[in-house]
């Protein structure tokens, strides 16, 4: 890779015969977490570091903005995150995005199709659609919102609310630091009705971060990881105090800062043992139909983008996504994040974030191991390429189209190690045990 638009790829490693495996990738990263550690860790890829020229590149967003427009990439370099990733990512976007795309079904495919899309609140971006959200305020009276910057993470700068002149409040000087008053003039907001019924487990609130990596939007290839978790509030869940961020926020970074938090528990459950605590209470079906559900809410997201998002064969994108259950079982898509924490909070979630990557990176897949026809790599199952995909073991000719299972296992048994040994040619250099 070379910052400059008119020089290409330098370096000892660019002339190679025809189908000779390229044996040694210079990575930059610009974290210094979990992520380190996998790429560090890697047969043949060796760290490069200020300016140096890379194959890889792990940036943060900031890097990206910063730097993309004015780069150019050899054909074989790949970079984590989509030029206009945002369009997801930012709140407000996503939400313009979804709603766009639900009024194109609506008008293409009818009503019925359009409801696939109902799966995320009723939400303004204020200040420019004030207006609009004071009409359905007052069409919901004592009814409570959730305000939040469209561009932060981690919970920074959310708040509940009930009333209009909570946020009048709220604007006044008086009642936010210095720093805060100077975001207010310069940010974006979301005003959110609240989920007020949320599905709750020993009376506290949850909600799932799952994993989705896109390879490709033009066509559109995501994969699913089969491992997530449930992070659960650390106070009992109650409207009566719309103030405690440790009851209404689930967000790691928040909940470690409570009182009573305890760090060797802390306050995550697998997502297999989320799908079986759910399974035992309420029945295979229900939560097969539930889990159906979910997969709907990654492809319509990102089919809302595919169409703005600039497609380039240089970029991935892990995303994490946040969903909430309600007390029917309804799944609703919160945010969908484009750097999700890889900071671990336990061994328990380090080492589950190490698999992570390992196998994004055999996705992405620099090092040529794969033959670009597996629907599984690892714990990551092909969800969409260019249409749905189905599973292996369906005999397609004997079920209806509805009946046909999609080629998705969250929340279940995650054996990647055999499947790896079984899928995934040698390094380069190595011999195959």
């Amino acid at each position: 890779m070379s910052k400059s638009k008119t020089s290409g790829y330098k370096g000892p490693y660019q002339k190679r015969k025809e189908g000779e495996l390229r044996s040694i990738f210079r990575y930059k990263c610009g974290l210094t977490n979990t992520i380190q550690d996998v790429l560090r860790q890697r047969p043949g890829w060796v760290e490069v570091k200020d300016d140096g020229e890379w194959d890889f590149n792990w940036c943060d967003v900031g890097w990206l903005r910063e730097n993309y427009d004015h780069s150019y990439m050899e054909e074989h370099v790949r970079i984590c995150h989509f030029r206009n990733h945002y369009e997801l990512t930012r709140k407000n976007l996503m939400v313009k995005n979804l709603k766009r795309y639900r009024k194109s079904l609506e008008r293409e495919s009818g009503r019925l199709e359009a409801a696939k899309c109902d799966f995320f609140p009723r939400t303004f971006e204020l200040p420019s659609e004030y207006h609009l959200f004071v009409e359905e305020f007052k069409r919901s009276p004592g009814s409570t919102w959730i305000m939040k910057p469209v561009a932060r993470s981690q919970g920074k700068g959310i708040f509940l609310f009930r009333k209009l002149k909570d946020i009048m409040d709220w604007k006044k000087d008086g009642t936010r630091s210095e720093e805060q008053r100077d975001e207010t003039q310069v940010e974006s907001y979301v005003a959110q009705r609240y989920i007020e019924n949320p599905y709750l487990i020993s009376g506290r609130k949850f909600d799932l971060r799952v994993y989705v990596l896109v390879t490709s939007y033009i066509p559109l290839k995501a994969w699913l990881y089969r491992d997530g978790f449930a992070r659960f509030s650390s106070t009992r869940f109650s409207l009566n105090s719309i103030d405690d961020h440790y009851v209404h926020l689930t967000n790691v970074a928040v909940q470690k800062t409570a009182p009573d938090y305890d760090p060797e528990k802390g306050c995550k459950w697998e997502i297999q043992k989320l799908r079986r605590y759910l399974t035992a209470k309420h029945g295979s079906d229900t939560i097969e139909s539930l889990f159906k559900e979910i997969d709907n809410i990654f492809v319509r997201s990102l089919q809302s983008v595919q169409k703005v998002i600039i497609n380039d064969k240089h970029c991935f994108e892990l995303y994490g996504y946040d969903i909430l259950l309600d007390q029917d079982l309804k799944p609703w898509l919160i945010e969908v994040n484009a750097s999700p924490s890889l900071t671990a909070s336990s061994q328990e979630d380090y080492e589950m974030k190490c698999r992570l990557l390992e196998d994004t990176l055999h996705i992405v897949d620099m090092e040529g191991r794969l033959t670009g026809r597996e629907k599984r790599v690892g714990g990551f199952d092909l969800m969409w390429n260019d249409g749905p995909v189905y599973r292996d073991d369906v005999n397609l000719e004997t079920l209806g189209l509805s009946c046909f299972p999609a080629n998705t296992h969250l929340g279940c048994i995650n054996d990647r190690d055999k499947q790896l040994r079984h899928i995934l040619k040698p390094f380069p250099g190595q011999k195959k045990t």
